[in-house]
Order: C-alpha cells, then sequence, then structure tokens
C-alpha cells in the first residue's frame, strides 16, 4: 500500500497567547512541528509526508525545519493551507501522489506521537477504510446550559476523547470532502466519513499523544519526552 501521511500545520493557536505559530514554539531546542514530522520521516510505511502551513510560513519552516532533516527533506512536500482546517487538509488530499492509496492525517501540534501509534493505525486498514485513535474519557462530563447550570450529567463509559492520526482509504476520505466542501466548521476528519453512514473503527491512543494548545503543554510535553528517555 502506498501511503501519504498530510500533517496540516496552518492555524495560528490563538489559545497559546502569542502572535506566531505555536509550531515553531521550542521544545527540547527543536520546534514543535519538528518532533511532529520526525515520526512520519523516520516510519518506514509513509511514503510522502504533505506539509500544509499558511503560504507566509514556507520560507521559515524550510530554513528552522525541513532543513534539520537533511536529505530526508526531500519526503516532504510543502502546500498552502486553506482558511479553516478542513480545507486545508483538502488542499493536502488533493495534492496526494496518484499512487495514493491511503491517507493518515495528524495534527502538527501532536508532537509526542509514537512509531507504535502510527504503526497500529496503518495495520488497522488491512480490515477498515476509515480509522481513528482515542483514548476512554477519565472525567465526569455534564451538559450545561447558556446559564451554566448543569442539565445533565452523561455516562462516560461510551464516550472516547478522538485523536489524531487518523486514517482512510484514498478514495473515501477525498469524496468525503468533496461532499461537504462547503461546511467549514469540521475539525474532525472521521466526522466527514460518520456523514456519509459509513464506519469509523476506534483504536487506542494514548493520553500521552496531548495537542500543545496552551503554554502548559509544552512543560507537560517536555516532561513526557523526559520520561521516555529514562
Amino acid at each position: 500500500m502506498y501511503i501519504t501521511a498530510i500533517i496540516p500545520a496552518a492555524g495560528m493557536g490563538s489559545r497559546m497567547g502569542i502572535r506566531e505559530n505555536k509550531l515553531y514554539l521550542e521544545l527540547e531546542d527543536k520546534p514543535v512541528l519538528y518532533h511532529t514530522l520526525s515520526n512520519f520521516v523516520n516510519n518506514s510505511f509513509i511514503d510522502d509526508i504533505i506539509l500544509v502551513l499558511q503560504e507566509n510560513e514556507m520560507n521559515r519552516c524550510e530554513k528552522e525545519i525541513l532543513t534539520l532533516f537533511n536529505k530526508n527533506k526531500n519526503k516532504i512536500k510543502m502546500v498552502k493551507g486553506g482558511k479553516s482546517r478542513k480545507e486545508s487538509v483538502y488542499n493536502g488530499i488533493k495534492r496526494s501522489p496518484d499512487d495514493t492509496d491511503y491517507i493518515i492525517i495528524h495534527d502538527g501540534a501532536r508532537p509526542l506521537i509514537t512509531q507504535q501509534i502510527i504503526n497500529n493505525v496503518i495495520g488497522a486498514l488491512e480490515n477498515e477504510e476509515a480509522v481513528t485513535t482515542g483514548i476512554n474519557v477519565k472525567d465526569t462530563i455534564k451538559v450545561k446550559d447558556s446559564n451554566n447550570y448543569v442539565v445533565k450529567t452523561i455516562n462516560r463509559d461510551n464516550l472516547t476523547s478522538i485523536q489524531t492520526p487518523q486514517a482512510f482509504s484514498y478514495d473515501l476520505i477525498k469524496k468525503a470532502h468533496q461532499s461537504t466542501l462547503y461546511d467549514k466548521n469540521i475539525t474532525d476528519d472521521a466526522y466527514l466519513i460518520e456523514l456519509m453512514n459509513k464506519s469509523v473503527k476506534i483504536i487506542k491512543g494514548s493520553y500521552e499523544n496531548i495537542k500543545i494548545t496552551t503554554p502548559i503543554d509544552i512543560t507537560i510535553a517536555e516532561e513526557i519526552l523526559k520520561s521516555r528517555r529514562e
């Protein structure tokens, strides 16, 4: 199977409270995005990587991140992002090689993904057309009204917190994006498959596979990387 990875990295991350793309923040002396990309560059099952960026950041990415991969940077192709995550991913799909069989999508802001999880997702494609990673919800979840009063408590036994990577057959994910081309508020590619009444298989993710969203996440990520070396 020919697998193309799409890494959406065009968002600004307003919740980080900074004016630059959070993916250039340093995590153990290298940009967050470098850590994310390195896991896919070093995976033997991934044939191509499409990195979706804001157009005005492509030169910076080339100088500060891609050069760190030396000759392996040829595995990465930069593509201009859209006005939403969905548009950005679709831009990546359209630029995938013609012989792509499967697409694996992973948030640029999740630098702690492991080779094992990537391999597990790819392995699941032998029997599934759509796969997502997820973890069991540990907290009690309550529904509230507009005045912040509790409406009800949800049984968490059947709840899953969805992560990336997610993987799909190329034809299916392309069709899913085309069928909802103008719905820009969708932030989860697996949801597009649900809208087509197709099945999505959930496989085990990791509580360490955090998304860098707020400043404390950098500190947490550094501690996780440190613990992996011990």
